[in-house]
């Protein structure tokens, strides 16, 4: 019982390290200065801030790989229920978190509908959900061998897709993908991100296919752990396959480029090997130098992290929302008349700590509290 629970710490403080690194990248003081680590990769390439969200679905996969233990006493209906049930709400926050505050408002504080026709379907936590879904139900019902041979199919029939069905020469660009022609016609250019310059989502359906491997990448990540436990063995093959993986991603790059925005099978590989390494590491200090002390303050983060990523993208819109004298949002004054005093690129990063830090002490009460919030 004692390595389950050094085991779910170990968990806790990787999922508390993602959600606290995805907060701080989500809220610059200004994006404009912001140092370059914390952006994302313009196109192709690769920076730490692409490594945040895939590391939550290793993460969401690591968990799955402790918690179907408790599936097994449970009826097929109670499971399927179960199942079902938490990816339709975590699609539903994260759908109606894009569409919050559920109307249009001005420089000038003037009010106007939003109507769901305009609203973004995709998104972070509808990915989440999605490869939930997906992942659960094959890891569930199928047998880990085959659950390996269907991810391997989908990460090169995502390669093949690409191609296939990209304009030629151009299949990896912004404008030439498959990608933005299947989602383009199946959701309409009005329910896609418009972030990107044109109409594109970055969490489309057709690039969530090679993302359910990120959570078969945690999922036998955390079976490995439990049959190995915390012995260096079971550690350091850990973080060979890590090294490997990594190697391997970096290799297939070279003719299938990383690219986040894309999701493409080499960013998936890349990134599964990471999060081994990472995993891995935690698990070294955690288990071995018995130094639990800062990792703490991870941990209580990991324990309410839908929640607490929820809260942080809530508080932030509420804050573009809301409009000062001179149209000026409340975002833009907090940091113009605070942290840009600072300097433009360290204000800007002191922006994005101490808001961090803010949420922070949110986990922090719920935890002092007993409180965790589970969807």
């Amino acid at each position: 019982m004692k390595a389950i629970t050094q085991r779910f710490t170990a968990l806790d403080v990787f999922r508390g390290m993602t959600i606290i690194f995805m907060i701080i990248v989500n809220t610059p003081g200004n994006y404009d200065t912001t140092y370059a680590p914390l952006l994302h990769a313009n196109w192709h390439g690769f920076t730490p801030t692409d490594l945040v969200f895939p590391s939550f679905l290793f993460a969401v996969g690591n968990a799955m790989s402790f918690v179907m233990r408790k599936w097994e006493k449970m009826t097929q209906q109670q499971v399927l229920k179960k199942i079902f049930k938490r990816t339709f709400l975590i699609f539903l926050l994260g759908y109606l978190m894009y569409w919050f505050p559920f109307v249009k408002v001005d420089t000038m504080n003037h009010i106007s509908s939003f109507p769901i026709g305009e609203t973004r379907i995709l998104g972070v936590l509808q990915r989440i959900a999605l490869c939930y879904l997906a992942a659960s139900l094959i890891i569930w019902y199928l047998k880990p061998k085959i659950t390996f041979i269907i991810g391997i199919v989908l990460l090169l029939g995502y390669w093949a897709l690409l191609y296939i069905f990209g304009d030629a020469g151009r299949e990896l660009t912004l404008t030439g993908n498959a990608v933005l022609k299947f989602d383009s016609w199946l959701m309409g250019k009005n329910h896609l991100y418009h972030g990107e310059g044109i109409p594109f989502d970055p969490e489309g359906w057709l690039s969530t296919l090679p993302a359910i491997v990120n959570v078969f990448g945690g999922y036998f990540a955390g079976l490995w752990i439990q049959k190995k436990g915390s012995s260096y063995e079971g550690i350091a093959k850990l973080l060979l396959a890590g090294v490997a993986l990594t190697a391997i991603g970096y290799l297939w790059n070279l003719s299938f480029p990383i690219n986040k925005k894309l999701w493409t099978s080499s960013f998936v590989i890349f990134t599964v090997g990471l999060d081994c390494i990472i995993i891995a590491a935690l698990m070294y200090v955690i288990e071995f130098y018995k130094n639990k002390r800062w990792a703490n303050f991870f941990e209580i983060v990991g324990k309410n992290p839908l929640f607490i990523y929820l809260l942080s993208e809530i508080l932030v819109i509420s804050m573009f929302t809301v409009h000062l004298a001179g149209g000026i949002s409340l975002y833009a004054w907090i940091y113009s008349h605070i942290f840009s005093y600072a300097g433009a690129y360290f204000g800007s990063f002191l922006f994005a700590i101490s808001f961090a830090l803010f949420c922070w002490s949110i986990g922090w009460w719920l935890d002092k509290r007993k409180i965790y919030i589970r969807v």
